[in-house]
């Protein structure tokens, strides 16, 4: 019974270290799998996760415990991710952090044949931290195109005439923007997730489980095409308000359903092929399994969960390792950060060497959305030409929640779609020591072409790449007590009669002459 009591007052200990020192990232955890539909099977995985463990706990009153030393190197792996997690802010590191304190928690507890006995409820916790906001946005813009034209050709299909124009599915008279929440990720994700737990249910050979999981991402992308062809069937039919309100969320959940019902019904023919039991559907053979383990062990007995010597010692001692981390972690939070001296976006010149600029500001949504501390956005033109749109976001400290935002993932809208992404050195410019390396961007929609170029000033480093941009986070967070910087991009039209080198000649200029003030802004 002290036994008994020791592990229940450990385990509670343990929590409110962990609740403590992970509420940031649990809190935010919590907003997407309640706030953002392609997360929201999240809430549930931790319950069935505890569940399939609970249904395991027969076979771990049969494992021997033996020592579990080991699972303190795995939590103090996963407690220096958390360090990593919090200077580069970013959530999916400190997410998967806690995963790994929670792998250790119970190597030291259950021992390592006793973790194996787990091992896929444990693995399958990974299934609801949401993806990076970055990755996310990328695969959402990818699976929109993707979905568009999966829906013109299902439109096509049944004799209405449609065209597509990036993610803008023209029916003439209407047109349909296939927006991010209609990318079909929301689909994916669950559906995956889904699938992971049927083919850990299934019992049967690897290579059908592996064939299950893998269809759930093509099942889910031409299901959601059809269904954007539905829609635009609807609307071609009963006029634009067919694609808005309840019948848009009606079709949304019958999709998702008729998804489910062509998992099962791959089940079942899976079942079918090669095995020993021709002819036994999957359901029968789940059943049978089931009555198999019981005819073994006829009865579930209650099993104290004691803590034995070796285990016990193990499990003590992570909390003393969590301890006083949980006070370091404090410290990490609430780190002093070194602010330089900046000239406000507010007096940046409208008018250089010969460009005159004209500002105007953001609607509100995206201030809020994208957080930064100041920005500036402004049409510069000179002579003639076209202009040459010049927006920079400037980050303060660029804490979790709080950074650089990559234009790739917000780009492709508006019916605007990527024809190329290549990196680029522009020439060196007086005062700077290196080259510009930049993004230059082609998106095209329709006739139209627009070239975007875009870099990340971070102190005094520019750079191309959002990873990249987190690891120098990391480091100068940790070296210097800095993690400012500033999103750059700048954007102009192929107009008419013009070609795509006319274009380049004209960003690079102004990036020269623009490059020379934004260190006043930005600072190095």
């Amino acid at each position: 019974m002290t036994s008994n009591r020791s592990l229940l007052f450990t385990s509670a200990l343990v929590v409110a270290l962990l609740g403590y020192m992970y509420a940031d990232s649990l809190v935010f955890l919590f907003s997407r799998w309640v706030g953002t539909e392609d997360s929201s099977h999240g809430v549930f995985v931790p319950f069935i996760s505890g569940y399939l463990i609970w249904q395991a706990r027969l076979r771990l009153s049969q494992v021997s415990r033996e020592k579990s030393w080991l699972g303190l190197a795995v939590i103090a792996l996963g407690l220096m991710l958390y360090v990593v997690g919090e200077l580069s802010t970013l959530f999916i590191v400190l997410h998967f952090s806690l995963w790994i304190v929670i792998v250790g928690l119970a190597i030291t507890l259950l021992g390592i044949r006793g973790a194996k006995v787990i091992a896929f409820p444990l693995g399958y916790l990974l299934t609801a931290i949401p993806l990076p906001t970055f990755i996310n946005a990328n695969l959402s813009s990818q699976l929109q195109l993707w979905s568009s034209s999966l829906g013109v050709g299902c439109l096509q299909l049944v004799g209405v005439m449609a065209f597509r124009e990036g993610n803008v599915i023209d029916l003439g008279p209407v047109q349909l923007q296939v927006v991010e929440a209609c990318s079909g990720i929301r689909y994916l994700l669950p559906l995956t997730s889904l699938a992971l737990l049927c083919a850990y249910l299934f019992k049967d050979r690897m290579w059908k489980r592996v064939v299950l999981v893998l269809s759930a991402i093509p099942i889910s992308i031409l299901i959601n095409g059809f269904r954007i062809g539905m829609i635009g069937v609807l609307v071609e039919l009963y006029g634009k308000g067919a694609a808005e309100g309840f019948y848009h969320l009606f079709e949304g959940w019958v999709i998702f359903m008729v998804s489910l019902g062509l998992l099962i019904l791959e089940m079942e023919l899976l079942g079918r092929v090669g095995t020993s039991r021709v002819g036994k559907p999957f359901l029968e053979q789940f059943t049978w399994r089931e009555r198999s383990e019981d005819n073994n062990h006829p009865a579930v007995p209650s099993v104290p969960c004691r803590m034995q010597s070796a285990s016990g010692r193990a499990y003590l001692c992570s909390v003393a390792l969590l301890a006083p981390f949980t006070l370091f972690s404090t410290v990490v939070v609430d780190r002093e950060e070194i602010v330089p001296p900046r000239t406000a976006f507010v007096d940046f010149p409208m008018l250089i060497d010969g460009w005159q600029g004209a500002p105007f500001a953001l609607e509100q949504q995206y201030i809020d959305a994208l957080r930064f501390d100041d920005y500036v956005l402004a049409d510069y033109r000179s002579d003639k030409e076209q202009p040459v749109n010049f927006y920079a976001a400037y980050y303060r400290s660029q804490r979790k929640g709080q950074s650089a935002h990559s234009p790739q993932s917000c780009l492709p809208g508006g019916g605007w779609e990527i024809a190329s992404l290549t990196q680029r050195d522009l020439p060196m410019s007086q005062g700077m020591m290196q080259p510009l390396s930049v993004n230059r961007v082609v998106i095209q929609k329709g006739d139209q072409k627009q070239i975007v170029l875009y870099w990340f000033k971070q102190r005094e480093r520019h750079l191309t790449n959002e990873y990249m941009v987190k690891v120098y986070l990391l480091w100068d967070a940790f070296s210097r007590q800095r993690t400012d910087g500033a999103l750059v991009r700048l954007a102009s039209l192929v107009g008419p009669g013009e070609s795509e080198f006319t274009v380049d000649q004209r960003l690079q200029e102004f990036a020269v002459v623009a490059g020379r003030e934004l260190t006043r802004f930005v600072p190095d």
